[in-house]
């Protein structure tokens, strides 16, 4: 508690982090905690998820409250609920010796009109999300124009969520003279832009390096065929028996689909995606939480801001479309100090994705064999032993004791044991009795293994690709990455083959195979982009593509231009490179 002292802190608030445990601040605790306190200037701090950031902006911020002005005077916004809770209820902790501070959390999914009625009895700190607080701000039940200090949390997910607008109208609202405090775990060209605009010669503070994940995380890869895939995730999930684990899917319909699959296969588990209400989500969570759950399957939009502590593993099905979106998945676990593992599953044809993952990381994953059946076996009755040994004998067996012991009377030490791990783990036990090596020899590893993830077309196989055309573009703010997320979150199917993308100024247009499929431009009617709705329209531009790249004709009159990205993308890779004009054939 002595260093937390000489960083500046006193009185109530030291009482009340002492009560929490916390003995050392953390790096980021340390830079920060000092600055805000004494130092009126803006700040931008780097740091990953679960380094402690909520302390470091929240316990010097509280300690300069005036808790004799009854209005707003730090505002925090979060990109989500749970996140916006969290923080809530961390700061509640913070200031329990501080009876006069009084704290509320705003955001969607809940009725406004009793947030409405608690802003009304005075609140000195407002955590809110964007979205729920501009309603607040536009019907005139919040007032922020005696704010100090404004806390941007997690901005890199708040501007990846859409809430760009948002963010600038809530700026526009504050006073000029505020304090601005930016954290962040990335700083992708977006957060750097909102930096440059809103804040004034801000003070940098890093608690790690730019887009690179934390040390306490190691990396971890298994590379099989596609079909192998999800018994791959099945055995690594069995042979680690204390694992408490978030599973990532790039769409929800896998989310779905791998819950609904690992459920059958007797793994506590359940899904978090896009489809669930707010009252099935907080469900869902509440089990996880309380570890009635083994595992969640979400995906990165259903994941994002969840504050989960003491994550043993992060697990990559699918890995995601670029490198910010894995620093946050696996920031996830490792956190507090604690070591914690990120496991990547991947087909021969995401070798290349991984290996520029590891370049801007500047971490090794470790290539790790697939389980066979002894492993996993050992892994459980070794587990099942531990609990066993480490059990306490609470409750006494006097009344049953010698019924107990005239029952197995007649077995030696090791028949009871043959026994009671045969009741336990017969089934699992006759599961991976003689089950197949998913493993690929080092020469399929380093030429690729056969099939993609999402088919095993043949080299030569053909592709028709659509090209449609969307009303949003450069000036909008919108990225290959945006239109992905879209597509993967409303496609009607997964495994569609996307080709070039070309975003200009006011619109966009890219290349899809939809064969067999119709109505794909209907699928996004009820969807929107930064407020702005998302029309996709089809353009009478047709040809066919090999998977290596040639390109054919498959209308008369076909005229096209090449990407900025030339080739083809599996669905949900991101495009790159640059490329020339395409002519017409």
């Amino acid at each position: 508690m002595e260093k937390f002292k000489e960083l500046g802190l006193d009185g109530e608030i030291l009482k009340g982090i002492a009560d929490l445990g916390f003995e050392t601040p953390s790096p980021i605790q340390e830079k920060v905690i000092p600055v805000i306190l004494s130092e009126e200037s803006d700040l931008v701090a780097l740091a990953q998820t679960g380094t402690g950031k909520t302390a470091a902006f929240g316990l010097p911020l509280l300690q300069k409250l005036e808790t004799g002005m009854n209005k707003i005077q730090v505002l925090i916004l979060s990109p989500t609920r749970e996140l916006c809770v969290q923080i809530g209820n961390d700061l509640k902790n913070y200031s329990k010796y501080c009876p006069a501070v009084r704290i509320a959390c705003v955001y969607g999914g809940t009725d406004i009109r009793k947030q409405i009625r608690e802003l009304e009895k005075g609140v000195h700190i407002l955590v809110a999300t964007p979205g729920r607080l501009c309603d607040l701000i536009k019907r005139g039940a919040v007032d922020i124009d005696a704010v100090k200090g404004v806390v941007l949390d997690e901005a890199d997910e708040m501007l990846n969520m859409g809430f760009k607008e948002d963010l600038n109208f809530i700026l526009d609202e504050t006073p000029e003279t505020r304090n601005t405090y930016l954290f962040s775990a990335t700083m992708p060209r977006e957060v750097e832009r909102i930096a440059r605009n809103y804040l004034h010669s801000p003070k940098e503070i890093a608690a790690g390096k730019k887009n690179q994940g934390a040390d306490t995380v190691r990396h971890e890869y298994y590379q099989v065929k596609a079909k192998d895939c999800y018994e791959t995730l099945h055995r690594v999930i069995d042979c680690a028996p204390d694992m408490y684990a978030i599973i990532f899917t790039r769409t929800k319909m896998d989310a779905r689909d791998i819950a609904h699959k690992l459920q059958k296969d007797g793994i506590d588990c359940d899904a978090l995606h896009g489809d669930l209400g707010q009252n099935q989500r907080d469900e869902v969570m509440a089990r996880f939480r309380s570890k009635r759950l083994k595992v969640l399957v979400a995906t990165d939009v259903a994941a994002r801001g969840l504050d989960v502590d003491n994550l043993t593993h992060v697990i990559n099905f699918n890995l995601p479309e670029d490198v910010e979106s894995y620093t946050h998945r696996s920031g996830r676990t490792g956190r507090a100090g604690r070591e914690g593992v990120s496991v990547a599953i991947i087909n021969s044809k995401e070798k290349g994705k991984l290996r520029r993952i590891e370049g801007v990381l500047k971490k090794k994953f470790e290539y790790k064999e697939v389980p066979g059946g002894n492993e996993v076996c050992r892994a459980q009755l070794l587990y099942y032993a531990d609990k066993i040994l480490a059990a306490e004998q609470k409750e006494t067996l006097e009344p049953y004791q010698q019924e107990l012991f005239e029952k197995f009377r007649e077995l030696t030490k090791e028949e009871l044991i043959q026994k009671m791990v045969s009741y336990e783990f017969g089934r699992l036990l006759k599961k991976y009795a003689g089950v197949a090596d998913l493993n690929l020899t080092e020469d399929e590893r380093r030429q690729g293994g056969g099939e993609g993830r999402r088919g095993g077309r043949s080299e030569e196989s053909e592709h028709e690709f659509t090209t449609f055309s969307v009303n949003v573009g450069k000036e909008d703010g919108f990225t290959p990455r945006d239109l992905m997320t879209i597509i993967n979150e409303n496609a009607p199917r997964k495994g569609l083959e996307i080709g070039s993308i070309r975003i200009f100024e006011s619109n966009t247009k890219f290349e899809v195979d939809v064969r067999g499929l119709n109505g794909f431009a209907g699928c996004f009617r009820n969807v929107s982009f930064n407020g702005l709705p998302f029309t996709v329209t089809e353009v009478k531009d047709r040809y066919s593509r090999n998977s290596n790249g040639k390109k054919r004709n498959s209308t008369a009159n076909n005229r096209w231009r090449k990407s900025e990205g030339g080739g083809r993308a599996r669905f949900g890779e991101k495009k790159k490179g640059a490329g020339g004009k395409k002519r017409r054939k």
